[in-house]
């Protein structure tokens, strides 16, 4: 039967760090069953890394989780770098993990920015993609970060005043150009108090109802500058995707299914996303949750999320 709710905490059965290139490593683990079909785990952002609770969305019994934080996150080290980092080398890093593993073909498991690098992963090595489970779909197009920077004040005014009320009067017309400034200074003194004021505003936007145990995680000194510094980074340079896009390379995913669970009130990645992905993927099934934000742990979406997983399950081995 389908479980209702995360699985009970776990810790992983083998870790380790992999070095890549240009100086950069990155920290894995795998969780569960080593015996079980693979399921990779792509973490939001860019740069926000991954946590222990992102193994509970998995039976341990019936799968061998892959979980790793992309360059410049979490314990990859060195922390925050913007050095080489760009979607190109993080769909290169997962193939090196993959090889490095031993795995033949996997489930991608990946939310917000981690849907994106997933659908990226799927278009370069469809042949290595044994399926998708995809939340909170963010396609990185132009008018997706221009809803970020600027169209969530219209729900959430009161976050979007505190992170433009950062900013000189002078630079809050170009907020982005004026904190990847703050951002990549190298100062702490500069680079510290910007990065908690913009992930501080993602995380007050990113649930239905107000959540202060989720501005507290976002505001952590090391998640808050991972998450900050690159996604800034990535911001300016259109997501380091091809001019036409995700969508424009969809053909390659024929005979791919997915599942896409998206939180109707989702003020982060807006609904619409989700239906123009799955309108363009004759593969994909889209539930939308009624009574959610952005958030993978709100609960109809962490129910549907493991729903979603274990009717891959039932599908396996791939």
């Amino acid at each position: 039967m389908p479980r209702g709710d995360l699985f009970p905490e776990i810790g992983p059965y083998e870790t380790g760090f992999l070095p890549l290139s240009d100086g950069h490593v990155m920290y894995w683990e795998q969780v569960g069953n080593p015996r079980a079909p693979a399921a990779l785990f792509l973490h939001g952002g860019p740069g926000a890394g991954a946590g222990a609770v992102h193994r509970r969305f998995f039976d341990p019994d019936s799968w061998r989780v892959v979980i790793f934080d992309q360059r410049g996150a979490g314990r990859s080290t060195p922390l925050g770098s913007l050095a080489a980092n760009t979607t190109p080398h993080l769909v290169a890093d997962i193939e090196t993990l993959r090889r490095h593993l031993g795995i033949e073909r996997w489930l991608l498991f990946g939310g917000s920015w981690g849907s994106t690098l997933a659908l990226a992963y799927a278009q370069q090595h469809p042949e290595r993609v044994a399926g998708c489970v995809l939340r909170g779909i963010f396609l990185g197009r132009a008018e997706e970060v221009e809803w970020f920077l600027h169209g969530l004040g219209r729900v959430f005014p009161e976050a979007q005043a505190a992170f433009l009320g950062f900013l000189p009067e002078a630079e809050r017309g170009d907020p982005l150009a004026a904190y990847l400034r703050r951002l990549t200074d190298p100062s702490p003194s500069v680079h510290l108090p910007a990065a908690r004021a913009w992930s501080i505003y993602e995380g007050a936007c990113s649930t239905l109802l107000p959540s202060p145990d989720t501005v507290a995680a976002f505001a952590q000194e090391r998640s808050a500058l991972g998450l900050a510094r690159i996604e800034a980074h990535y911001f300016a340079h259109n997501l380091f995707l091809p001019p036409e896009g995700l969508l424009g390379h969809m053909h390659r995913l024929t005979g791919i299914r997915a599942e896409i669970v998206q939180g109707r009130y989702d003020m982060i990645c807006p609904p619409r996303t989700a239906f123009d992905l799955a309108a363009a993927w004759p593969g994909a099934r889209l539930s939308l949750i009624p009574d959610a934000g952005h958030s993978a742990l709100e609960a109809g979406t962490r129910r549907a999320l493991i729903a979603a997983v274990d009717r891959f399950r039932q599908a396996a081995p791939f």
